[in-house]
């Protein structure tokens, strides 16, 4: 009896398991948004401001898109990086379904969003209030004082429960001032200097000045332009170069290896998986870069030592300007780091008996890389009958990349359930 119950209380915990790692999923907007024609300038905008890339980066995140009607009030007629902010302020950093939307505490509530974590959005700016109005319909405005609900909430077009969820709204939330800021230009960053020493990377703006390096990144702005600024406190660091015994060749090529010929924010560092090429890459050597992850911290790799990204200086599409706190020693220069030493072998005995072999607490225990996974939630019901327009036909064409469990995991748990009925 005993052992029917253990059985029974095996097979329940397997088959709960099953059921939540079935729910991790990851979702994809580029791919989403591809699938409906009538947001296909809204969806271009998100990628060449590497919004979409952001946007995958995050697991719990709703984002407001505008139809091409509603988003030709800002297609083509601002810079590049005032859109960015226009559409930062469409990104929430929390998820609202339409359920969730008509049970807002007290009808109204600020939620912050994306533009808020940019730095650019001054006191309340960055955040959106959302107000449960009557007759089923909810409005959106931005949290400034004195702002107007002049947005409406349209329909849902997508949810991954507690993931992403994808609400249609009829305008634009702009906020005071988001569609008047400057865009960067070349001239402005010739100031690149300043704003490195401010940012405690003085050492860094010098060698840019003296080696003219500078005017090479300069001269990228256009295209697109990402620089990784060791503090002054990296070039201290134990095993840092001397670097007056470099020739000038090859400081530039140290130089050029801290920025890349592209824009890449740090959501796009955060989902890239393949080797970036550098200012420095060329025919005679890679000069390339990989990234990892730690939780939100993003980690460079040159092969020789991991940098870290510590801040971001100034991030206005299509310029981006992080600090890093190590320097980037590109192994076409310093080599390649030492391997580990190998490992003993195990000594004879003075007889002819076979060697012993180490015991498990002698052999190395492997090191975890990764950071563990994301906590997943429960499914929420579906949406209600009051909402503005159904989302049963848009949530079953709308594609999303669903990772489900490991093959293995799952054999091995189902394996176990099925030995359990038979004890």
């Amino acid at each position: 009896m005993a052992s029917s119950s253990r059985a029974l209380s095996l097979l329940t915990f397997t088959l709960s398991l099953l059921a939540v790692l079935s729910t991790v999923s990851a979702h994809n907007i580029t791919q989403i948004l591809s699938e409906s024609p009538e947001y296909s300038s809204f969806n271009s905008y998100l990628s060449q401001t590497k919004l979409a890339d952001e946007i995958n980066s995050r697991t719990t995140i709703t984002l407001l898109v505008l139809n091409n009607g509603a988003m030709s009030s800002l297609a083509g007629k601002h810079p590049l990086s005032v859109v960015k902010n226009a559409l930062s302020l469409l990104v929430l950093l929390d998820y609202y379904d339409p359920v969730k939307l008509h049970k807002i505490s007290q009808g109204t509530t600020l939620t912050t969003t994306l533009y808020q974590t940019t730095g650019n959005a001054p006191g309340n700016l960055g955040f959106v209030n959302i107000t449960d109005l009557k007759g089923g319909k909810v409005g959106f405005g931005s949290a400034a004082p004195g702002s107007k609900l002049a947005s409406t909430y349209t329909k849902l077009v997508k949810q991954i429960p507690y993931n992403i969820s994808v609400l249609e709204i009829d305008a634009p939330i702009i906020a005071p001032g988001i569609l008047t800021a400057p865009a960067p230009s070349s001239d402005g960053l010739n100031n690149i200097t300043g704003l490195l020493e401010k940012a405690g990377c003085k050492t860094f703006a010098n060698l840019l000045v003296t080696s003219g390096v500078l005017k090479t990144y300069v001269s990228t702005v256009e295209k697109g332009l990402t620089v990784f600024a060791p503090s002054d406190e990296a070039f201290k660091a134990e095993g840092v170069p001397d670097l007056t015994k470099l020739t000038q060749a090859e400081v530039v090529s140290l130089l050029e290896y801290h920025a890349l010929a592209e824009y890449k924010p740090k959501g796009s560092l955060k989902t890239n998986k393949d080797a970036i090429s550098t200012l420095a890459t060329n025919g005679a050597g890679k000069y390339d870069l990989t990234t990892s992850t730690s939780g939100d911290e993003v980690i460079l790799h040159t092969g020789i030592g991991p940098s870290r990204l510590a801040d971001t200086v100034v991030d206005e599409t299509p310029v981006v300007i992080f600090t890093v706190d190590k320097v980037l020693l590109p192994t076409e220069l310093f080599g390649k780091s030492p391997s580990p030493a190998p490992a003993p072998e195990p000594v004879s005995a003075p007889t002819p008996s076979p060697a012993k072999s180490p015991s498990p607490a002698e052999a190395p225990s492997p090191v975890a890389a990764s950071p563990p996974a994301p906590p997943v939630d429960d499914s929420p019901e579906g949406a209600p009958s009051d909402s503005p327009t159904s989302s049963e036909d848009s949530n079953a064409k709308n594609a999303a990349f669903h990772v489900s469990s490991s093959a293995y995991v799952t054999t091995v748990l189902v394996t176990l359930a099925a030995t359990s009925l038979l004890l």
